[in-house]
């Protein structure tokens, strides 16, 4: 059994000033502005290499590390700091009257406070480097000068990133030194860093002998909390990064919660690839993680316009962001009430003011204009979460997730459907010379919104939209089915019945698209009924079951998309009801022929994708 030391004691003390101060950071921002500062108040700063000529070269005075200890730096800088005066000076416990007499004995001078970043090693490895050249920025003596600080945080200072300088400072000007408390802190996270970093080594080593990683360390940092998890009794909660990594958004406005910022994930992805695949504003509206809508610019048709209760005039003035999502959110205006929306472009005005008459609870894009933030800021009464994409966020290869003591791992779905995976395998009768530019589009439009929807799913998409979103059903023809009904239901709003519908004057604009819903479904209770009959100056007359199938007889042009194969042509039969023209799904199955054969027996054109899309 290893022998366990025992603790070394000495003169504690709450606050501890700051005397000499060792700086040898890779991440000079702000470096000579903290130096500076300590510099002011009589810190004697001791540095290393190309710190030392920074802080140098801003007039600031600082003693080499190899003059301090009479050891030169050698072997091309590989040793600097391994030094007993350097690392003596880090553990030495103040008070202990040992340690003070080996420290006099050996002219050990104190150290109070360590500056330092590790060589970039990931950084290095990300850029394709030699192996050499990543061994080369394995640092040695940072951690080592680390280690030794935090350790003895009793009565050392360990500061190991750019964000910790002001805290420093404020600390030391309040204070007079630093707190126990705020050297706790520093050294909890310089411990993490530690492992993070020799992680990240390890992985990168045992992955170059062709060996899975013995050991996998993520070390996150506590960004802010929240109010609770999924529900009110899952507390505590909260978000954090990875270590040294940002978060993909800034928060601009409101308080986002657990499922806000989920919805906004995922919308964010999926308006992302839009843009990405079809060069069109996009957008989406989003619910539980799954969308209720998402569409790109295309210009509405008048019968749209009078639908979504735009007029014509005002829908040639729509910018691109505010037409892509006045489409995302018509997709299904019932399940869209309290979206969490997305916006591929910088928000415009035009946008916000779709927005401000929407019931929703948050955007996120990669901009806003002030006039559109201004609106934004004052919606729901202040406490609309605005969010804004991070343009030069990189998410990690690897995405992890713990459940019930498991952590899973598996490479980021970062697959991007392109118009090359709707031609490359057209399996009907006519190829792909059947396939328009407007089917191709819509097939995009329809996969990329169902790679973000909880599977199993299938979407069905028209005129640059989703206008049926079926999630998450064990079965994939009840998806077909839960989407096909939300079709329906688009498509019956077109109805000349549905458009002349007479609202009194004051019915709120959602309890308008509710009770549209509603006329159309035709299946109230007798209580329903009176309180539906209330919104009206003259009870409309029902729309009959056969106006319903005259109208939807006509309808056409639809694609749907499946995130998985289509076992049986049972799914297919039942798409032919809601006007499918088009099918993307990435094929597979051993049904593939009968399914094949069934759409071309209703004369519908199906590409298969190659790509299954689960989403869980």
């Amino acid at each position: 059994m290893a022998h366990i030391l025992s603790a070394v004691s000495g003169t504690q003390s709450d606050v501890v000033p700051i005397a000499r101060a060792l700086i040898s950071v890779s991440d000079k921002s702000g470096i000579v502005e903290l130096c500076t500062y300590l510099h002011s108040k009589n810190v004697e700063l001791l540095s290393t290499g190309g710190t030392a000529k920074k802080l140098r070269e801003a007039g600031l005075p600082c003693i080499d590390v190899s003059d301090y200890t009479g050891s030169p730096e050698c072997l091309d800088g590989r040793v600097k700091t391994l030094h007993p005066k350097v690392h003596g000076g880090l553990l030495g416990v103040r008070g202990n009257p040992q340690h003070e007499k080996d420290m006099a004995a050996n002219g050990i001078g104190k150290i109070d406070m360590t500056i330092l970043n590790l060589y970039p090693f990931e950084a290095t490895v990300a850029k394709g480097a030699a192996f050499e050249q990543c061994i080369e920025n394995v640092d040695i003596g940072g951690p080592s000068m680390l280690r030794s600080t935090a350790k003895n945080h009793a009565f050392t200072t360990i500061v190991t990133s750019p964000d910790q300088y002001d805290e420093v400072k404020a600390c030391l000007e309040e204070k007079g030194g630093t707190t126990l408390a705020l050297r706790k802190k520093f050294a909890a996270r310089a411990f993490s860093l530690s492992a993070a970093y020799d992680s990240a080594i390890a992985s990168w080593f045992t992955k170059e002998l062709g060996e899975e990683s013995p050991v996998v360390t993520r070390v996150y940092k506590p960004e802010f909390p929240l109010k609770y998890g999924c529900n009110p009794h899952q507390k505590p909660a909260s978000i954090s990064s990875l270590l040294n990594s940002d978060l993909p958004f800034a928060v601009l406005n409101g308080t986002p919660g657990y499922i806000n910022l989920l919805d906004a994930a995922n919308a964010w992805l999926l308006v992302k690839e839009l843009r990405e695949a079809t060069g069109l504003a996009a957008a989406s509206s989003f619910k539980h993680v799954s969308p209720a809508g998402a569409a790109v610019a295309v210009p509405l048709k008048d019968v749209e316009c009078a639908a979504y209760e735009v007029t014509p005039e005002n829908a040639a003035k729509l910018t691109p962001s505010a037409l892509a999502y006045l489409r995302a959110r018509n997709a299904d205006p019932m399940c869209s009430f309290g979206d969490y929306a997305a916006v591929s472009d910088v928000v415009d005005e035009a946008t916000a003011l779709i927005l401000k008459k929407e019931v929703s609870d948050g955007i996120v894009a990669p901009g806003y204009t002030p006039e559109a933030l201004a609106i934004l800021k004052s919606k729901k009464g202040g406490k609309f979460i605005v969010l804004e994409a991070k343009a030069d966020f990189t998410p990690d290869a690897v995405e992890y997730r713990e459940v019930y003591g498991m952590t899973f791992s598996q490479k980021r779905n970062d697959i991007i459907i392109t118009k090359e995976h709707m031609t490359k395998n057209v399996v009907t009768k006519g190829g792909v010379e059947a396939l328009t530019e407007d089917a191709i589009r819509d097939m995009i439009v329809a996969s990329i919104c169902v790679k973000y929807t909880q599977s199993n799913s299938v979407g069905f998409a028209k005129d640059g939209m989703m206008v049926g979103v079926g999630a998450g059903q064990q079965s994939r023809v009840d998806c077909v089915k839960l989407a096909g009904r939300k079709v329906t239901t688009w498509y019956l709003r077109q109805h000349p019945k549905v458009l002349g519908l007479q609202f009194k004057q004051g019915v709120k604009r959602q309890d308008r698209v509710n009770a549209r819903v509603r006329y159309i479904e035709g299946d109230f209770t007798d209580e329903e009924r009176a309180r539906w009959e209330a919104n009206f100056d003259a009870v409309p007359e029902p729309l009959t079951a056969a106006e319903k199938d005259a109208f939807m007889k006509e309808a056409s042009g639809v694609t749907i998309s499946s995130d998985a194969f289509f076992p049986f042509r049972d799914s297919i039969d039942h798409a032919s009801k809601v006007g499918v023209s088009f099918v993307a799904q990435p094929g597979g199955s051993v049904q593939d022929p009968q399914v094949t054969s069934c759409c071309d027996d209703y004369g519908m054109k199906m590409s298969f994708t190659g790509v299954r899309l689960f989403h869980h």
